[in-house]
């Protein structure tokens, strides 16, 4: 099916862009990035902008730079990119882990990292992945930059905090070498996006479990921390059976009423998901914490 007609606009920075969305704001506006997540809904109808800015040329939104204690990652920055960052990899593994799950070698080739999580799209990897690694969102508006903490980024389905007149231009990582980080899911047969994803970023000393961070996909309309989860590991041993009772307590904060229930999984049927992947993370961390796990998702 092809879409509806609409103009269309290439912006060389950011503040091109901004002028764009500013100069169209009455008209329903789109922006155009990688496209995996627009395109797909303008063919089908479910999106007719009048107008596309097209931002994927913007040089200085795209990359990975790493400095101090932190990595930023660049709006525009496609998948494979970040799944063939070493600093990456040693600093924030939770990241690259979910992000080698997205798609396939076409998608992740020109999908786009700031695509993905402006979309929150509730079945996508990235959402429990920023959770779980603590990043910052940076968004550029007309006042200047602005950065949302990402426990406060995702809404709902669809939804962010980012403004219709900001632009969402990168993603700040904190710099965690002694983190393990995983994510497991389980993929939608047609779709491959998850119908539950989970994302785990745990620091061992020893055999005590000193920090974690967990968050999941696809259970709930927008990605969501699993604090029970955290809260049962913190101080504990990081052994099997830890892991298992921690695990057990992935849905304890989670209305079961709200959960997605759709054609892919029933909600009773996600609760399932949830726990099992829940472990199924947890282990991965703890393996790749102590070093004894590879840097790359299984």
């Amino acid at each position: 099916m092809f879409p509806a007609q609409f103009d269309y606009y290439k912006a060389s920075s950011v503040s091109e862009a901004l002028d764009l969305m500013e100069e169209h704001a009455d008209e329903e506006t789109e922006i155009l990035a990688g496209g995996h997540s627009l395109l797909p809904t303008m063919k089908s109808g479910l999106a007719s902008p009048d107008a596309l800015i097209d931002i994927s040329g913007i040089d200085a939104i795209s990359g990975i730079e790493t400095n101090g204690d932190e990595t930023t990652i660049g709006a525009t920055t496609n998948y494979v990119d970040v799944i063939d960052s070493s600093e990456l990899a040693e600093n924030v593994s939770v990241f690259p882990s979910a992000v080698e799950q997205v798609g396939d070698v076409q998608v992740r080739n020109r999908g786009t990292i700031g695509g993905n999580l402006a979309h929150a799209d509730p079945a996508s990897d990235l959402p429990a992945a920023a959770l779980a690694a603590d990043a910052t969102i940076v968004v550029e508006g007309r006042d200047g930059e602005r950065e949302i903490p990402v426990d406060d980024f995702f809404l709902g389905m669809y939804a962010t905090d980012v403004a219709e007149d900001e632009l969402l231009t990168g993603v700040r990582l904190p710099n965690a070498p002694d983190v393990g980080g995983a994510y497991a899911k389980k993929p939608s047969p047609s779709s491959g996006y998850a119908m539950v994803g989970v994302a785990a970023a745990l620091e061992v000393d020893g055999d005590e479990v000193t920090s974690a961070r967990i968050a999941a996909n696809g259970v709930m309309d927008h990605g969501v921390r699993l604090e029970p989860v955290e809260d049962a590991l913190v101080g504990e041993s990081a052994d099997e059976d830890a892991i298992a009772d921690a695990a057990d307590h992935a849905g304890d904060d989670l209305d079961e009423m709200l959960m997605m229930d759709d054609v892919q999984a029933s909600a009773d049927f996600r609760a399932h998901l949830l726990t099992v992947y829940t472990k199924r993370a947890l282990g991965t961390a703890v393996e790749r914490a102590r070093g004894d796990g590879p840097a790359a998702a299984d």
